[in-house]
């Protein structure tokens, strides 16, 4: 036994066993703070620690001001050390602090304070998965590495989250009953949100939006699916919103009365009603529309950059993210951009030329609507091939219901898309279940001519676009990749396959002979 190891057993058995915390907290960040008092809400006496000493005071301070109770529920630490010394054994202790090496400087700090090998660490930052496949080897033996990964933002961290855990499955019998409790939770009949934001009156009743994803990575590797599909939702949102402030004229508060409108209906979403509210709020400085006054420069924090980068690595189509991704980069070249407007030259046509304000509204309706489906499909298609690749089991009908509440990408939707992997936990491409092909044929015409009308009028649309390309891409029995095959054989012998002969078999035509139509070559 270390030093410090003995250290802490010799501190803890100077402590009654109701003095000791259920679970250590290191990292008091918007995210951290919020975290640990969803804990505390729900029963579990806290020990927290943070660098910046102030963190810890404001959460004591504020465990002070909500607590029902006269005894604290949250212990502060002075060091990793005091941390241990003041857990219950084996003990669980999760960080909340930012991806890369501050992960493991607390690590390593942990095992310097005599961490024990039967003791878990959860990662619930927003760690890229492969840094967490080489943290649960690099840790092996000192403690037992764990991820979570976490979506909801602030008030879902401190009311009930959308919880993505992977690792040792031992591990996970240990906290699945801590995550089950501060996790958001949904109405199992319904699938809508069972919300309450009263501090120390969590929910108790309802299935929780948690579940084991898989192996260690596994759950980051879901996350990172989640954000890159959120890039994609939001960029539609945004695309439509274009259209009716520009080829349509309207201001601020008449779309976002739109979006209130279809909130109301299959678009449900959080992302649907947070975008009306930033639509209607005003700037306390000019009292014009505050979106008027926001610079039109997006940032981003990679969780989308890594889904488009892993789409790309394991070939699976997942454009309508990318495209995401790439406006977001597009729109931070804004002194081009201005420079741009000012010579090159666009198209007179209006969005109301053909059709009428309402029924452009209406067809904008739908294109979101179908839009949104083949985003969700792209993104469940990339985790089935990833799992593939990588040998995880992912039960994607438990995936779609863990992102049902809590999660940034929560909305009704979620529920038709639950019940088609429940009908059928094979299904190749959700763009198949019954459900959703009764849906794309019932709303494309208005879809495509929503992206016509934009395109006419010259209103940019790369997110809509990519997905109704997506969408005639995948239903197309015969592709131009026939043309593209005989090129790169004709340039570069990279050889084909053909269509009345077994696939596996690959022919290689001399293009330059004067007998090439007649002479094949088999590889």
């Amino acid at each position: 036994m270390t030093k410090a190891s003995l250290s802490r057993q010799q501190s803890s058995s100077t402590h009654a066993s109701a003095d000791l915390c259920d679970i250590g907290f290191i990292g008091l960040g918007v995210m951290g703070k919020n975290l640990t008092l969803n804990l505390c809400d729900n029963g579990y006496k806290v020990a927290c620690f943070d660098l910046d000493h102030s963190k810890i005071d404001a959460i004591v301070e504020q465990d002070e001001q909500e607590r029902l109770g006269p005894e604290p529920r949250v212990i502060a630490c002075d060091s990793y050390s005091e941390l241990l010394s003041g857990l219950k054994s084996p003990s669980t202790i999760i960080l909340s602090v930012p991806a890369g090496e501050p992960v493991d400087h607390v690590c390593q700090h942990l095992i310097d304070a005599g961490i024990e090998p039967d003791d878990i660490v959860v990662d619930t930052g927003n760690s890229l998965w492969t840094d967490s496949v080489a943290r649960e080897a690099s840790y092996k033996g000192k403690f037992i590495f764990f991820s979570t990964a976490v979506s909801g933002g602030e008030v879902g961290a401190r009311f009930g989250p959308s919880l993505m855990p992977s690792g040792d499955p031992y591990a996970w019998t240990r906290i699945e009953s801590i995550w089950q409790a501060i996790a958001a939770k949904v109405d199992p009949i319904t699938g809508k949100p069972i919300e309450s934001y009263e501090p120390g009156k969590p929910v108790k009743d309802g299935e929780p939006c948690t579940t084991y994803i898989g192996p260690v990575g596994a759950g980051h590797y879901v996350k990172m699916v989640h954000n890159g599909i959120e890039y994609a939702d939001m960029q539609l949102i945004c695309e439509v919103y274009h259209v009716m402030r520009t080829g349509l004229g309207m201001s601020p508060t008449e779309i976002a009365s739109i979006y209130r409108q279809w909130n109301e209906g299959i678009l449900n979403s959080y992302l649907i009603e947070i975008s009306a509210e930033v639509l209607e709020q005003k700037d306390p400085e000019t009292g014009a529309a505050l979106v008027d006054m926001i610079m039109d420069k997006a940032g981003q924090k990679g969780t989308g950059l890594w889904t488009a980068v892993s789409a790309l690595e394991v070939g699976s189509p997942a454009q309508t993210i990318t495209q995401a991704v790439f406006a977001r980069s597009l729109s931070a070249f804004k002194d081009e951009r201005v420079m741009a407007s000012k010579k090159l030259s666009g198209p007179e046509s209006s969005m109301t030329s053909i059709d009428s304000k309402q029924a452009v509204i209406d067809q904008l309706h739908d294109a979101l609507y179908c839009s949104k489906i083949c985003a969700y499909a792209q993104g469940f298609q990339l985790m089935a091939i990833a799992a593939a690749e990588h040998g995880w089991t992912l039960d994607f009908a438990k995936i779609a219901k863990i992102w049902r509440a809590g999660c940034i990408i929560r909305a009704v939707f979620l529920q038709s898309i639950t019940k088609a992997y429940e009908n059928d936990d094979e299904l190749q491409n959700l763009l198949l279940d019954p459900f959703f092909i009764q849906q794309i044929g019932k709303y494309q015409h208005n879809w495509r001519r929503a992206i016509a009308g934009a395109c006419i009028a010259g209103i940019p649309c790369s997110a809509m676009s990519s997905a109704l390309s997506y969408y005639d891409s995948y239903r197309c029995e015969t592709l131009p990749a026939n043309l593209l095959q005989g090129q790169r054989d004709f340039f570069g012998a990279h050889t084909f396959s053909r269509t009345d002969k077994p696939e596996h078999k690959k022919y290689h035509i001399q293009w330059n002979s004067p007998e090439r139509a007649q002479i094949l070559v088999k590889k």
